[in-house]
């Protein structure tokens, strides 16, 4: 390839617009690797980091440490020890996550605008462990404001579940309030909804969200502005069709830039963040486990596997491929899924299969939740779909169905037609109406009251972990995770397999770099995020997807660079 067959150059390329490639793109400005230039798929920016929480899971960081939290290395090692299994991931992926990642949000905090918040209650997922906190390791951004992107406002991706009635951004704390109703959830709603509906030039807009920006779309303003103050330039609508290779080397990319094909030469590197393959049917029927099905996913939709299919065809060796960051899914009619994490997992709730049985923890943390569900549905046995279940006391105090979409009578009738809810005056009438067993339904719910009376479910212990009284009701005695289902009408709601994204992708090494077969690297290529092997595929705390994709986009641009830690913060 000659020089002049170039349509663009600069020194860096960076395919993706989420936590890790803004991350990437900043950290080789600021260490002087030259021109930097950042590409998106897609209309509008951010991808599945927008539509996320926004959190970033990073033991011993500096606002954990400034609240007084006590955490150390070796604490957060013995943790992940002893919750991901064996050989799954390099010790030296997971001890180089840990060392750098308070490092890397030294770096944005004391060099840009990002700016976190440290969550003092929401604790590590599998908080039964040894090393394991109930606190402080999960951070999340500092409210901002959609406005403060200015004539970018509208091209920011955003997603309805984050905002409280598909209107009201609410942060990590808020949510744990709001969704249960907890004591104080009213006043939270009150500030929440003046702030929205007196926002009178804001409203004129018609944007139909309030100003306010929490949790993913926090993150990525914060991380846009700080790129916008360096004068990096992110091209929208701009596809990677292919890597350039010479010799070995990565060069660049085929781009297709608003349907006009154009080749990017990267003098120094080319940096993969572009997200998993969640929304491409034909790698989810090749690599997850089965019933599988873009619908379901809630990821982002521009994720089809570009990066990981691109890397595949240099000879770069994935791993991981037959798992995603699974969450079970509600359907909604003429919406794009709806993420079930807190609702299942409040008192007065049961999940069954088709046979009206539980099969598992409710309460717990929702990866584990969906992965025990897939161990255990067979063809014999189906668990696939499942079926929340709850009663009228339920339905009134913390009503699952999302509340003022548009024409929303229209969609509660949809859900019913399409068998997506059910109702019943006795619970063999509920069973019969969702085309559950009676009989088990029957069965199940008698024994689960049982366990509410005294406060110990024998079946699935939920409520032992403090992660499961973390969505619970503490007002509820003597468990806050356990509630009668008794009073009619009784309802349910399907769930299915979904998911925040796919955790398989392309294998790096401490410095981000891909490797081939032979465990040789890509020379010239990197990668991060949910297009690279996952780092922490158990999913050890809120987080465990963002931190990873901007640590290792941090190890990235220091290799690139050649920038040494004696340099930095």
């Amino acid at each position: 390839m000659t020089k002049t067959t170039w349509d663009h150059q600069v020194d860096v390329l960076v395919v993706g617009s989420g936590n890790g490639a803004m991350t990437g793109a900043i950290c080789v400005h600021d260490m002087g690797a030259g021109e930097v230039l950042l590409i998106e798929k897609g209309e509008r920016f951010g991808g599945s980091s927008a539509l996320s929480g926004g959190g970033v899971w990073v033991p011993g960081n500096r606002y954990a440490q400034e609240a007084g939290a006590q955490d150390s290395f070796q604490e957060a090692l013995t943790y992940l020890k002893n919750t991901s299994p064996q050989g799954l991931v390099p010790k030296s992926m997971i001890t180089t996550y840990l060392k750098n990642a308070p490092k890397m949000i030294d770096f944005l905090h004391e060099r840009t605008r990002v700016r976190y918040i440290s969550l003092a209650k929401y604790p590590d997922y599998f908080t039964d462990q040894p090393g394991a906190k109930t606190g402080h390791r999960s951070l999340e951004p500092v409210p901002l404001k959609l406005s403060d992107l200015g004539d970018e406002e509208n091209k920011l991706l955003d997603g309805g579940a984050l905002y409280l009635f598909y209107k009201f951004a609410f942060t990590q704390t808020e949510v744990q309030v709001l969704i249960p109703r907890l004591k104080g959830w009213i006043s939270i709603l009150a500030r929440l909804a003046l702030g929205y509906y007196l926002d009178i030039k804001w409203l004129l807009k018609g944007y139909g969200i309030s100003r306010r920006a929490t949790a993913g779309p926090a993150g990525i303003i914060s991380l846009r502005l700080s790129m916008r103050d360096r004068d990096i330039p992110m091209w929208l609508n701009t596809e990677m069709e292919d890597l350039i290779s010479e010799e070995g080397r990565v060069v660049g990319a085929v781009v297709n830039k608003q349907g006009k094909t154009l080749r990017i030469k990267a003098r120094k590197a080319v940096l993969l963040a572009a997200g998993g393959f969640e929304k491409n049917q034909a790698m989810r029927e090749k690599y997850l486990p089965k019933p599988t099905n873009t619908l379901w996913s809630a990821g982002c939709g521009t994720n089809t596997g570009d990066a990981i299919r691109a890397g595949q065809s240099l000879g770069a060796k994935t791993a991981l491929m037959n798992n995603a960051w699974w969450c079970t899914t509600k359907m909604i009619p003429d919406n794009e899924p709806f993420l079930s994490i807190v609702i299942k997992s409040l008192p007065g709730t049961i999940v069954v299969n088709k046979a009206g049985k539980r099969f598992s923890n409710e309460s717990q943390n929702y990866m584990s939740f969906l992965k025990e569900t897939y161990k255990q549905h067979t063809d014999k046995t189906p668990c696939l779909p499942c079926y929340m279940v709850f009663d009228e006391t339920f339905r009134k105090r913390r009503s699952p169905w999302p509340q003022l979409i548009p024409d929303f009578f229209s969609f509660k009738k949809k859900c019913y037609d399409t068998g997506l809810i059910a109702k019943g005056n006795s619970i063999r009438e509920l069973a019969k109406n969702m085309g559950i067993d009676p009989d088990g339904l029957q069965a199940t719910i008698e024994r689960f009251n049982q366990f509410v009376d005294s406060g110990k479910d024998e079946d699935f212990q939920r409520g032992d972990a403090a992660y499961d009284r973390y969505y619970g009701d503490p007002e509820v005695k003597p468990n806050p995770c356990l509630g009668k289902i008794s009073k009619p009408p009784f309802h349910a709601t399907m769930l299915q397999a979904g998911d925040i994204g796919t955790q398989g992708g392309l294998v790096i090494n401490e410095n981000a770099q891909v490797m081939i077969e032979n465990d040789e690297v890509i020379d010239g290529l990197y990668a991060c995020g949910n297009c690279a092997a996952a780092v922490l595929p158990t999913y050890p705390g809120p987080g465990s997807t963002l931190g990873p994709a901007m640590t290792f986009a941090y190890q990235a641009a220091k290799h690139i660079t050649r920038w040494g830690d004696q340099e930095g913060p």
